[in-house]
């Protein structure tokens, strides 16, 4: 049985074995997998112990006392976030090992392949193929605001494989190099300025069937799997008390008396109560999630993160006054990772306006917590039992 205890014993020998200050980073994130200190609710040989999962707490905590590096997360957070429990629950033994130890070093980055153009907010309904021949696919199709593309090494990957069922039922999932030669990948330049998503298009890519998770035909319920998981790790982030968006705006008004009136005052009072009662209700979720794979109640924590974002940062603009309508760098860049915290409050105020997008839009999920969560009545679906290729396009 594998306790608190016997984790901070395990964690002092990778330290002793290890020493922070004289290992390389990357050697030292290595070891720390091969001890199963990664993650330590994951099997025994994938960087785990297969212990609680509430316990990773404990072991992250003794390392970051010691000064030992990170796996940089936010760089990486679509593989630990999506990929990892995606590969976890439907990979072979085979995929397991070797796609999750350099997932979590961070030595391989992954982006996510779903979104398309022509399909909008109906995932269900996209366009990109896959056609086997022999023991390979080819995927042809185009897919959008793929986040780190430009820096990725894997994708994991949705196409239509029987256009002639309906649409839910043709879909399958599959991991893609990146660096096949049929992938391009085009920045789209954001309102921000920057490039951090992308557009990809998929030419004649040759996938192999061993890439391929789950069954053929399966992939809806595949990626059910890395939605729900994408929702708690945008929307359930473990956060401090006056972590995130909160934080700078709650710094301004303690900094600037001079900007202080008696409604923004109220104002930020509300916020401020609602974004502790997110945190903690984050943090429960994730108490959660030692039960098993996180279910449609994650799109609750997503939704709140979204409008909480965009009404704080709308807040602090508001605060700044003509400083808030100041920007600080408008340059074409493209980031490897979005820092909400490590800019301006005009930054924050646009970029919080994808976050009603990304990781499933907020009508989308609105109709999920209804649904899933609350049970109430189903949307009349009138394409349910249509063949894809005979949906209106």
């Amino acid at each position: 049985m594998i306790d608190a205890a016997e984790l901070r014993r395990r964690t002092a020998e990778l330290l002793a074995a290890h020493p922070p200050a004289g290992t390389d980073r990357l050697d030292f994130l290595k070891a720390r997998f091969d001890a199963g200190l990664a993650w330590v609710h994951y099997p025994e040989g994938l960087g785990g112990l297969g212990a609680p999962r509430s316990l990773q707490a404990v072991v992250d905590a003794e390392l970051e006392a010691a000064g030992a590096p990170d796996n940089d997360p936010r760089r990486i957070g679509i593989g630990l976030g999506m990929a990892a429990p995606t590969i976890l629950q439907y990979g072979t033994e085979e995929q397991k090992r070797r796609f999750l130890r350099p997932l979590w070093t961070g030595e391989e980055v992954w982006c996510q392949l779903f979104s398309e153009p022509g399909a909008g907010s109906d995932l269900a309904a996209l366009g990109t193929r896959a056609v086997r021949e022999g023991e390979d696919w080819i995927v042809d199709g185009q897919k959008v605001w793929t986040s780190s593309a430009h820096v990725a090494r894997w994708a994991i990957l949705i196409a239509r494989t029987d256009p002639h069922v309906p649409k839910h039922r043709g879909i399958t999932y599959f991991v893609c190099d990146m660096t096949d030669p049929g992938v391009e990948v085009r920045p789209l330049r954001q309102i921000t300025g920057e490039a951090e998503f992308n557009e990809v298009f998929l030419t004649g890519v040759r996938i192999p069937d061993a890439h391929r998770l789950g069954e053929v035909g399966d992939g809806w319920r595949v990626a059910q799997t890395t939605l729900n998981n994408e929702r708690v790790a945008i929307g359930g982030m473990r956060l401090p008390r006056e972590g995130g968006m909160i934080g700078p705006a709650a710094r301004t008004w303690r900094e600037r008396p001079e900007l202080r009136t008696h409604d923004l005052h109220q104002r930020l009072l509300k916020l401020w109560v609602e974004a502790e009662v997110s945190r903690l209700t984050a943090e429960r979720l994730r108490q959660q999630l030692v039960a098993g794979q996180p279910g449609p109640e994650g799109a609750g924590m997503k939704l709140a993160f979204a409008r909480l974002n965009q009404e704080i940062s709308g807040l602090e603009v508001e605060l700044l006054g003509e400083g808030g309508l100041l920007y600080d760098d408008w340059t074409m860049r493209r980031p490897d990772h979005v820092d909400f915290t490590g800019r301006e409050a005009g930054y924050r105020y646009l970029r919080s306006k994808g976050n009603s997008i990304e990781g499933g839009t907020t009508e989308v999920l609105l109709n999920i917590v209804a649904e899933r969560v609350l049970g109430l009545p189903t949307e009349p679906r009138t394409d349910k039992d249509v063949a894809w290729k005979d949906l209106a396009r």
